[in-house]
């Protein structure tokens, strides 16, 4: 494995590992602003409930359109909580300030390196349009891409 890919996938491992800290902080506090803290039983078995529920795995991921010089870090950290997946794509590039998935807008999750962002996944298994806005030319361009989620195994 490359040097590039190799870091690529270790900031992507650290940034999952932040957000799984915090999450964790964050249900182990009582309670959260403007709620008061659940003390019945019932609650608490939910909560193990929903915590239990979430599955996260790397998944290959692929890039079609666009000029073909921007690529995604693959494979890719795959988070699925309940029914709805993300996937954590890292750009080749640090330009992307945006991107649109299903008419949502999506900002990067992080501040240096290469951009990052956390977005739905639509399918698995066959690509799905993305819109990406790269910074990277004169003015700021969309690009429309199709990216691919590989299912877990």
């Amino acid at each position: 494995m490359d040097k590039k890919r190799c870091l690529a996938i270790k900031s992507a491992l650290a940034l999952l590992c932040a957000l799984v800290f915090a999450l964790g902080s964050l249900a182990g506090c009582g309670s959260v602003e403007g709620t008061a803290p659940a003390n019945d039983s019932a609650s608490a078995d939910n909560a193990n409930e929903t915590s239990s529920s979430t599955t996260e795995y790397l998944a290959e991921v692929t890039l079609e359109g666009g000029t073909g010089r921007a690529s995604v870090t693959s494979p890719a950290s795959v988070t699925i909580e309940g029914e709805q997946a993300t996937v954590t794509i890292e750009w080749s590039s640090p330009h992307y300030d945006y991107m649109i998935v299903n008419g949502e807008r999506y900002l990067p999750v992080n501040t240096e390196g290469n951009s990052m962002f956390q977005i739905p996944v639509l399918a698995f298994d066959e690509p799905f349009e993305v819109i990406a806005d790269t910074t990277a030319m004169s003015q700021p361009h969309e690009i429309t891409y199709h990216l691919t989620v590989a299912s877990q195994d």
